[in-house]
């Protein structure tokens, strides 16, 4: 599934080529997402000028004038640029064409995205109003953390990967950042102490910064907005290497489930 840096990198592949264009029209070949996608949206965005795109955690929010279209990739969708003369594939649901001839194409194989409208201010909408703050804002730190854990028995793994206490720390990434601050995934949150929640703060936000500059991880099914893979999955220090030795210590490391998700750590070096 995309995670937040997947999500940024589409981001920030699409927009220059968008931003400031209007919309000539909008195909709509599947309209049965995970919500239908509404009938009405070519309409709605015909001749409209698009002004930004921008992210909420794993959303992508396309911003006009008189509202938002919302975006998720689901667990195997993208966004492509491509040139108004092509075909379109099987999978390719959307199609959003602008007045500079570029194609804005979301495709979804199994169909778990969604493509909504919004004329309400996006902060309001059901999916993304109860959502916590940013990984890489200011509002996110080590105190937040900590505050937020408080007699918390659920593992802190589960707690990072929260919506509601921080957007976009995805199970690759909290792998990741986890193995870095030294903190076991198991540990209850409530038990982690106030300076290891400010190390892992700043390592949530290292290598979230990292992932986005490689251009996000592809595991199977994730290009980026110019159609290619992303590459921080050579930079994975525990994920997806379960039983390898430790890049630190040479023990083999260890996998468990945790919240029904893959949980790869190293039994010496992290507690």
């Amino acid at each position: 599934m995309p995670e937040l840096p997947e999500v940024e990198t589409t981001r920030r592949g699409i927009a220059p080529h968008l931003v400031g264009h209007s919309v000539v029209s909008v195909t709509l070949r599947q309209a049965a997402l995970r919500w239908p996608v509404p009938a009405e949206l070519p309409a709605l965005l015909q001749r409209r000028k698009l002004l930004a795109v921008n992210r909420r955690g794993k959303y992508l929010l396309l911003q006009f004038k008189h509202g938002h279209v919302l975006l998720h990739l689901g667990m195997s969708g993208n966004l492509r640029i491509v040139d108004v003369n092509q075909p379109a594939a099987r999978h390719d649901h959307v199609d959003i064409r602008f007045n500079n001839n570029a194609v804005l194409r979301f495709t979804d194989p199994r169909r778990f995205g969604a493509l909504l409208w919004t004329s309400e201010p996006p902060s309001r909408h059901d999916l993304l109003r109860h959502l916590g703050p940013e990984p890489l804002s200011d509002a996110f730190d080590g105190d937040y953390l900590f505050a937020r854990s408080r007699k918390r028995k659920q593992a802190v793994k589960l707690l990072i990967m929260d919506s509601k206490i921080v957007v976009g720390v995805g199970n690759i990434y909290a792998n990741e950042s986890l193995y870095l601050s030294g903190i076991r995934p198991g540990r209850a949150a409530g038990r982690v102490s106030r300076a290891s929640y400010h190390t892992l703060a700043a390592d949530i936000k290292a290598v979230l910064a990292k992932a986005i500059k490689q251009g996000g991880t592809t595991l199977r099914d994730f290009v980026g907005g110019d159609g290619k893979p992303g590459y921080f999955k050579q930079q994975l220090r525990v994920y997806g290497r379960a039983g390898e030795p430790c890049q630190r210590c040479g023990k083999p490391l260890k996998e468990v489930r945790l919240g029904q998700r893959s949980t790869v750590y190293c039994s010496a070096c992290q507690r």
